[in-house]
């Protein structure tokens, strides 16, 4: 975004691979097996816009959660078919998660914070990034990879992976990062 916005870090952290993923059954295998819950989740890098498209998306997983809404069974799968702007948990996986040859992604935790039922009044604690810190390190290292220093920004490569094309290179990314929010909300159509 080209403006701050008051909202703390998401828990992601961006991980850069030493290789591209050759065998993605075994790397999620490796995943799944070395995260304490499902609530940890690997998401394609160019995917995810920024901090404020992180939030909204856990936001709309929340309130699934507490509704009893959710189509998929964990809120790892969910997450990916919130982002991706479908119903399908099929499609979800194919455009927000990683793939054969991927060298980035970003390892994010879904807070279960209680509560969100009125948007603006959820208080968000300042150590939900720090906190995590050390537990997604370790992640990224049994991965094979290293954190890399570098919070979400729009672009248009994200765009395309998660089916939204024919926009030219000359928007910013106020308008990029508009366009994922949109997407996003065709979750719910």
């Amino acid at each position: 975004m080209e403006k701050s916005h008051p909202v703390p870090w998401f828990p992601a952290w961006g991980v850069k691979f030493q290789e591209p993923i050759e065998d993605l059954d075994d790397f999620i295998k490796k995943f799944n097996e070395f995260r304490e819950d499902n609530r940890w989740a690997l998401l394609a890098h160019d995917i995810v816009a920024s901090e404020v498209h992180l939030w909204t998306a856990w936001y709309a997983l929340r309130r699934k959660e507490e509704r009893g809404e959710t189509i998929a069974r964990t809120p790892d799968v969910e997450i990916l078919r919130l982002i991706s702007g479908t119903h399908q948990i099929k499609l979800g996986f194919q455009r927000a998660g990683i793939r054969y040859g991927d060298e980035m992604a970003w390892i994010v935790y879904l807070p279960d914070l209680t509560g969100t039922a009125n948007f603006g009044e959820i208080e968000i604690p300042r150590s939900t990034y720090s906190s995590l810190d050390e537990d997604a390190r370790k992640l990224s290292e049994y991965l094979g990879g290293t954190i890399i220093p570098k919070r979400p920004i729009p672009n248009l490569d994200g765009l395309k992976r998660i089916g939204i094309e024919g926009f030219e290179n000359n928007l910013n990314n106020s308008e990029i990062e508009y366009l994922f929010l949109s997407h996003m909300s065709l979750s719910e159509l």
